[in-house]
């Protein structure tokens, strides 16, 4: 019986079997080190993949992922990367990079409860509520030029 995951695993050993052909070294290159220049923080969008959005290889990017791309202090997993980041592997560059339709962002903002994923998105909606009076012309001149 063929399981949902199981393209997953073929193509992966595809993809490996054609690095591997490509350049018999590629794995044992890659597993020695990593020096990355950037470090990307971004949405964790299945759609909006670091390396595909900014055409890097392997070794070239460093990444955190995470719905609608938050940076927050109180979030030890990010602080980690980001000493790791800068502190052992030496990056050179840090890019917060959001995206258009961000659906992270639209549950921030709208009025429905979603559960465990609304506490996530307090930080937006804090922003926003102490700065609504700003943004909220930005959106209404959006739309006027869309029109």
């Amino acid at each position: 019986m063929r399981l949902p995951y199981d393209k997953l695993f073929e193509n992966n050993k595809a993809w490996a079997s054609r690095q591997t052909e490509k350049d018999p070294h590629y794995f044992s290159d890659l597993a020695k080190s990593q020096s990355p220049e950037y470090l990307f923080i971004g949405c964790s969008d299945s759609r909006a993949p670091a390396s595909v959005i900014t055409g890097t290889r392997p070794g070239e990017i460093f990444e955190h992922r995470n719905i609608a791309n938050l940076v927050i202090s109180t979030d030890m997993n990010l602080m980690a990367v980001l000493q790791y980041a800068v502190d052992v592997l030496k990056v050179k560059h840090i890019v917060v990079c959001g995206h258009y339709g961000c659906g992270g962002v639209k549950a921030a903002l709208g009025k429905k409860h979603n559960g465990l994923i609304d506490n996530w998105l307090r930080s937006i909606r804090d922003v926003y509520r102490q700065y609504r009076h700003t943004l909220d012309p930005l959106a209404e001149e959006k739309v006027a030029h869309v029109s």
